[in-house]
């Protein structure tokens, strides 16, 4: 077991530095390109913080290790909300006032709704998984088209401000974007590796692995710009990085490893794993949204969330011990 355990923290490490020289890279060039600082927030680097699921997710899937696939994208939802948030506001409350966070609650909240709907017959076709990545589609064009309608929305200032503290110049750039992908998939592939061979020689589930270790290790991107942006007092970025990631998880890494691959859905995903991501869903919107004041995530709201997590993280660590 020693080389699998070398093998995914080897993976973890090099993951979260290729995701994060990625992001810078994709960020600079979108800069150089002329794209608006709120349209590189939402898409590029909500892509690029998502690219270690993604990566681990696609390629799970390519090698006939759905419950990876599964576990990673669903596991790293709960723990954006329950971990991440959790410890950000626990440090500093979140006071969310950007008018575009506000709408993306509500659509988060549908998309989880709408992977139930395909998820309850305990199959994911190649269908349904086109239809999921449509869905995404859609979402990100309608939510790029929202903000780009509020141009002093408290988000876009935010993020230009975030984006002037990342200059590179142009050919710098481009070697980030591909060095940072080519090590992304080396890296995804190190950790998938040691994680089905954990799996294998405990004799628990690939499912639990992904849900734990492997959802984890891929949400470090996430825990690290939220922290980082909450410090600078950036509350929204930080809900806004969260909100993103999931949607990219539920839709476009669950998608297109389907895409590649249809999946049984274990039921503990329909009894265990699902209630659990919406009932953190809606008590996010319900702390995070409101219409006539800014939504805040006080600390006892994070200490909340830290414990939901801490419980249902021991729940899966003994199911690994009682194997």
């Amino acid at each position: 077991m020693a080389l699998p355990l070398l093998l995914i923290v080897i993976g973890l490490i090099v993951l979260v530095w290729s995701a994060d020289l990625f992001v810078d890279g994709a960020a600079a060039l979108a800069g150089f390109w002329g794209m608006p600082p709120l349209l590189i927030g939402m898409v590029v680097i909500g892509f690029g913080t998502s690219a270690p699921e993604l990566t681990v997710s696609v390629l799970s899937a390519m090698q006939g290790n759905p419950g990876i696939a599964l576990g990673n994208a669903y596991g790293s939802n709960i723990t954006n909300i329950a971990l991440i948030l959790g410890a950000v506001a626990l440090v500093s409350p979140i006071v969310v006032k950007s008018q575009v966070i506000g709408k993306e609650l509500p659509v988060l909240l549908l998309a989880t709704l709408f992977v139930f709907v395909q998820l309850y017959d305990g199959r994911l076709t190649r269908a349904e998984a086109v239809l999921d990545l449509l869905a995404f589609a859609l979402v990100m064009g309608w939510m790029i088209r929202a903000g780009l309608k509020q141009k002093a929305d408290i988000l876009t200032q935010e993020m230009e401000h975030e984006l002037e503290t990342g200059a590179a110049s142009r050919d710098q750039a481009l070697i980030w974007v591909l060095g940072g992908l080519v090590f992304l998939v080396i890296s995804s592939r190190m950790l998938v590796w040691g994680a089905v061979s954990i799996a294998h020689e405990l004799g628990v589930g690939d499912l639990v692995i992904g849900l734990t270790i492997v959802a984890v290790g891929t949400s470090l991107p996430e825990l690290a710009s939220s922290l980082v942006a909450a410090r600078k007092g950036e509350d929204d970025l930080a809900l806004g990085n969260i909100i993103g990631s999931n949607l990219f998880n539920t839709l476009a890494a669950v998608g297109l490893a389907a895409v590649i691959q249809p999946m049984s859905i274990p039921l503990e995903i329909l009894h265990r794993d699902w209630p659990l991501i919406a009932a953190l869903t809606v008590s996010l919107l319900l702390m995070g949204y409101n219409k006539n004041r800014p939504g805040r995530i006080n600390r006892l709201e994070g200490g909340i969330l830290l414990g939901v997590y801490a419980a249902y993280t021991l729940y899966l660590v003994n199911t690994i011990v009682s194997v």
